[in-house]
C-alpha cells in the first residue's frame, strides 16, 4: 500500500496512530516506528513524509538488515573512487540523495555497532564523510527509523547503543498488529482485491465466507501476509486453496486464542507445523509460476513488457523464468517435435 493506505486504517487504535502522525509530521523530529513485521511501518513513515513540509522532496528507504556492514555503510554515506575493491567510481549515498527529504532506516536494530556510531554522529552534527573520503558533507535529512526488535533488550546485551536509542526515540509510534484491528480486514481485502485484479487483468471476487474466515485468523505476518493471501486468490482465480489453508490453521489452534466457529483445536506437532508451512510455500511458488506464465503468454513472451506488468526488474524476471522452469512456446514445440532417442544396442 502507498501512504494513502493510512486511509484504510479505520480502527480506533489506528486512529490514535493517525492523530500522532498528524502532530509530528510538521516538525523535524526523529521518529521511531515500532511493531511486528508486516504491520505497515513503511506506510506510516510515508504518511509522515507526505504530511510534512518535505513532501515535495525525496523519500527513500534503506533496509539495514538486507546488506552486510560494509555495503550498508556505502549505501548510506556513499563512497569515493577506489575506497574498496569494486569501487570504480564515486557514489553518493542515501543521505546525500535524500537531502531536504525523509530517510527511512528500516530494521534499525540490525545495524552493526560501528555504523551506529557513525549514524549517531550524523544525527548530532548533521554531517558525514563518504567511505574512503575526508571531505565533510552537510546533510538536512528528516530521519524515521523502524524496528520489530526489542531495542531495550538489545541494549542490555550491548548490541544497540544506548545513546543512539535515545537520539532516535524522540517520538515513538507503536503500530498494533492486524489481529488487534480486525475491523480493517474487509477494507484491506477489498483494497488488495482491486489492486491485483487491475495488475493481472482479472475480475476475481472473494466470497463473503472467506472474508469472515479472514476476520477470525490470527495473521502472524500481519498486513503483508493478508496481501499475499489476496494476491494468491486473484492469481489462482479461486479462494478455495487459501480458504482451506486458513481453515486448517484455525482448526489446529493457530489463532492465538481467538474463539472461532470451527472444529475444536487439536494438538499439533512441530513436524505438522513445518509441513503446513511447506505447503503454503509451495502453493505460493505455484501461484507465482502461474502468474508469470500467464503474463508472458499474454504479451507473447516480450520479457521487457512482462517485467513492467509484473512490476519487477527485467533481471528478476529472467531469474524467475529459470527458477520456475518456464519455456517459450518455441522451446516447448521443439521439445515435443524432437524424436525420442533410440535405445543403444545391447552388447552381445
Amino acid at each position: 500500500m502507498s501512504a494513502d493506505g493510512m486511509g484504510l486504517c479505520i480502527s480506533s487504535k489506528m486512529q490514535l496512530v493517525r492523530e500522532l502522525v498528524a502532530k509530528v509530521a510538521g516538525t523535524n523530529t526523529t521518529v521511531l516506528l515500532r511493531g511486528e513485521s508486516g504491520v505497515g511501518k513503511e506506510i506510516v513513515a510515508r504518511a509522515i513524509h507526505k504530511l510534512s513540509p518535505r513532501a515535495a522532496r525525496q523519500f527513500l528507504k534503506v533496509n539495514c538488515a538486507a546488506l552486510p556492514g560494509e555495503l550498508l555503510e556505502s549505501e548510506l554515506f556513499g563512497h569515493e573512487k577506489g575506497a574498496f575493491t569494486g569501487a570504480y567510481r564515486q557514489k553518493p549515498g542515501k543521505f546525500e540523495a535524500t537531502d531536504g527529504g525523509t530517510l527511512l532506516l528500516d530494521e534499525i536494530g540490525e545495524m552493526p555497532l560501528r555504523l551506529q556510531a557513525k549514524l549517531l554522529h550524523v544525527l548530532q552534527d548533521g554531517e558525514f564523510s563518504r567511505v574512503g573520503g575526508e571531505k565533510v558533507i552537510g546533510t538536512d535529512v528528516r530521519l524515521v527509523a523502524s524496528t520489530n526488535r526489542d531495542l531495550e533488550a538489545a541494549m542490555r546485551v550491548h548490541q544497540f547503543r544506548e545513546d543512539l536509542y535515545y537520539r532516535l526515540n524522540v517520538i515513538e509510534i507503536r503500530i498494533p498488529p492486524l489481529r488487534e484491528r480486525r475491523e480493517e480486514i474487509p477494507v484491506l481485502v477489498e483494497h488488495f482485491r482491486r489492486k491485483f485484479n487491475a495488475q493481472y487483468v482479472r475480475n476475481i471476487e472473494i466470497p463473503p465466507d472467506t472474508v469472515r474466515l479472514f476476520m477470525e485468523y490470527h495473521w502472524p505476518g500481519n498486513i503483508r501476509e493478508l496481501e499475499n493471501a489476496v494476491k494468491r486468490v486473484v492469481v489462482l482465480g479461486t479462494a478455495r486453496t487459501v480458504h482451506q489453508e486458513v481453515l486448517t490453521s484455525l482448526n489446529h489452534g493457530a489463532n492465538g486464542g481467538t474463539s472461532v466457529t470451527v472444529a475444536a483445536p487439536a494438538p499439533i506437532s512441530a513436524e505438522a507445523v513445518l509441513s503446513l508451512k511447506d505447503i503454503a510455500r509451495q502453493a505460493a511458488r505455484d501461484a507465482e509460476r502461474v502468474a508469470i506464465k500467464e503474463v508472458l503468454d499474454r504479451v507473447h513472451w516480450n520479457r521487457a513488457k512482462a517485467a513492467r506488468l509484473l512490476q519487477i526488474s527485467y533481471k528478476a524476471l529472467l531469474y524467475k523464468i529459470v527458477q520456475c522452469g518456464l519455456a517459450t512456446p518455441e522451446e516447448r514445440e521443439a521439445k515435443q517435435a524432437k524424436p525420442a532417442k533410440e535405445p543403444e544396442a545391447i552388447a552381445s
